[in-house]
């Protein structure tokens, strides 16, 4: 009989393998980027809100937030990773007022996650409560990563 901590690990591996290919699925259009030497007219928001979530799912995973989550803090740290670079190549190849504001805006996400993160682990004293908190941010910011694309598109 194949255990429950084993299925758990299988399935949490195969969706550590799909969620990568998630991250990676815009490698053409940064390639492109990258040749073209502009971001012509692409939106930086999907990627800005894809860090964001990977931020989140990072707190998560911490064992000082919720221990025992390594498969949660593994591919959510090789996404913030992926997402980190994407965001570099926006800010190298953009132009301007429009290089600031990128800056400015992974600048403030990195502080609102560290903020967060730091007044619930010093805020709340069980695991229990600190999950739940954390947990909700991650699923309201999943929500907006998944709805991020939505904000490039022109009626």
């Amino acid at each position: 009989m194949v255990s429950a901590d084993i299925i758990r690990t299988v399935v949490g591996i195969l969706g550590n393998v799909i969620a990568l290919g998630l991250f990676l699925s815009p490698v053409p259009t940064f390639y492109r980027i990258w040749k073209k030497g502009s971001v012509e007219q692409f939106s930086p928001v999907p990627y800005l809100a894809t860090l964001l979530n990977c931020l989140f799912w990072v707190v998560y995973g911490l064992p000082l937030v919720h221990p025992g989550s390594t498969l949660v803090l593994t591919i959510n740290g090789s996404g913030t990773l992926i997402e980190l670079c994407y965001v570099f190549l926006f800010i190298l190849y953009s132009e301007g007022s429009r290089r600031l504001r990128l800056i400015l805006m992974l600048l403030t996400e990195i502080a609102f996650v560290a903020a967060v993160a730091l007044a619930v682990i010093e805020a709340t004293p069980s695991y229990d409560r600190r999950s739940l908190i954390i947990g909700i941010l991650c699923v309201f910011f999943g929500t907006m990563m998944y709805a991020a694309p939505l904000s490039v598109m022109v009626c």
